[in-house]
C-alpha cells in the first residue's frame, strides 16, 4: 500500500535521489527544504508529478512542519548543516541547525505518530582508531576548540534525542551513519572532494589535495545509499538502532586524485596544500573512515553495487554536462 514520505531537506543531493525513488515506487513524496544549501534545479522535474510536493521552509516553522507532518507515515530527516568547511566557517548555525532542527522534527512526528528516519554521519566516530567503525564502538572527540568537532557533537546529541524519544516515548525512530555518499549531482561548493577534483580535471586546473593525501576515504554511490534507506524504512526491526550506511572500498586522496585525471584524460597537476592553508589553524582530519555494514546487511541484505569506478563515470559523465558550451 502507498505511503505519504515527508523528507526534510529533500532538495538536497540524497533528499532528490530519495524522492525519485519513492515516487518511482508509487509513493506520495512530500519535501519541506529552506533551499541554504539544496537546490531547486534538484527537484525541477518532480514539481509536477501529482504526488510530489515542495515547501520552501525551515524545519523550525513549527506551522508548516505540522501541516506536512500530520499528512505523512514516514520522516527522513536529512536536514543538517553539510559540508567541511561549512561546518569549520559557520559554527553556530551548524550547531543551532542540527540540534534545534531534529528537535523540530521529533516533536512534530511524535504529535502524529510517524516513524522518523534521522541523518547522521561518520564524523560521530571522531578520532577512533579501531577500525572499521562499528555502530557499538566508543568515540573519541577532540577538544571543543577545534570547530569540526561541535559537528560531531551536535550530530550525537542528535543521535541521543531520536533514541530518547524512542525509547522515553515509544516512538518508531532509526538513526543512519553516512560515510562519504557521491554521485551525480553532488556540489562541491561545501567541500565535497570527487566533485571539486572532477571539476578541476575536465578544466584542467590544479588538483588541490589537503594534507599530504595520505587520508583514507570510502566512497558509496547516493543510488546505494538510498535503497539502504528505503530498505531501512520498510523494516520494523530496524527501530531503535544505529546503522551504518557506506562502502567498505577505501582509498586514499592522492590516489583518488590521480584515478581522476586518468579517467578525465586530464593535462592537470596535483598539487598537497597544507590544512593551515585551506582551513583556520588548528583544524584536524581523520586519517581512515571506514565502515563496519554487517549491521545492516544482516536485516535488510543491502550491501553496495556500484563501485569507485562506476561512479567516477557517473560523475564525469554528469559534469560534461555542464562544461559551458
Amino acid at each position: 500500500m502507498p505511503r505519504t514520505y515527508l523528507i526534510t531537506g529533500g532538495a538536497g543531493f540524497v533528499g532528490s535521489y530519495l524522492a525519485e525513488s519513492l515516487l518511482a515506487q508509487g509513493d506520495r513524496v512530500l519535501v519541506i527544504d529552506n533551499l541554504s544549501t539544496g537546490r531547486l534545479e534538484n527537484i525541477q522535474k518532480l514539481l509536477p508529478h501529482p504526488n510530489f510536493h515542495f515547501a520552501r521552509a525551515t524545519i523550525t516553522d513549527d506551522i508548516v512542519m505540522d501541516r506536512l507532518t500530520s499528512q505523512s507515515d514516514v520522516i527522513f530527516h536529512l536536514a543538517a548543516a553539510v559540508g567541511v568547511r561549512l561546518v569549520i566557517e559557520q559554527p553556530v548555525h551548524t550547531i543551532q541547525t542540527n540540534i534545534m532542527g531534529t528537535e523540530s522534527v521529533l516533536k512534530s512526528a511524535l504529535r502524529y505518530g510517524c516513524k522518523v528516519l534521522i541523518a547522521s554521519t561518520s564524523e560521530v566516530y571522531g578520532k577512533g582508531h579501531k577500525y572499521p567503525f562499528s555502530e557499538e564502538d566508543d568515540v573519541l572527540i577532540g577538544a571543543t576548540s577545534i570547530s569540526r568537532w561541535g559537528y560531531a557533537a551536535s550530530k550525537m546529541v542528535d543521535e541521543f534525542l531520536g533514541l530518547a524519544y524512542h525509547q522515553e516515548y515509544n516512538l518508531d525512530v532509526t538513526l543512519f551513519r553516512l560515510f562519504n555518499t557521491v554521485g551525480a549531482r553532488q556540489s562541491g561548493q561545501y567541500g565535497m572532494v570527487i566533485p571539486s577534483f572532477v571539476r578541476q580535471a575536465l578544466r584542467h586546473q590544479d588538483l588541490i589535495v589537503h594534507g599530504d593525501g595520505s587520508q583514507t576515504r570510502c566512497f558509496c554511490d547516493v543510488r546505494d545509499v538510498v535503497n539502504a534507506l528505503v530498505s531501512l524504512s520498510e523494516h520494523s526491526q530496524a527501530v531503535g538502532k544505529v546503522f551504518n550506511i557506506g562502502s567498505t572500498q577505501e582509498v586514499s586522496i592522492l590516489e583518488l586524485a590521480k584515478r581522476v585525471r586518468d579517467v578525465t584524460d586530464s593535462a592537470s597537476q596535483i598539487v598537497c596544500v597544507p590544512y593551515d592553508e585551506v582551513f583556520i589553524r588548528g583544524f584536524e582530519d581523520m586519517q581512515r573512515r571506514v565502515p563496519n555494514i554487517e549491521r545492516i546487511h544482516q536485516l535488510t541484505a543491502w550491501q553496495p553495487r556500484y563501485t569507485l569506478n562506476d561512479i567516477l563515470a557517473n560523475v564525469v559523465e554528469y559534469e560534461l554536462t555542464q562544461l559551458p558550451c
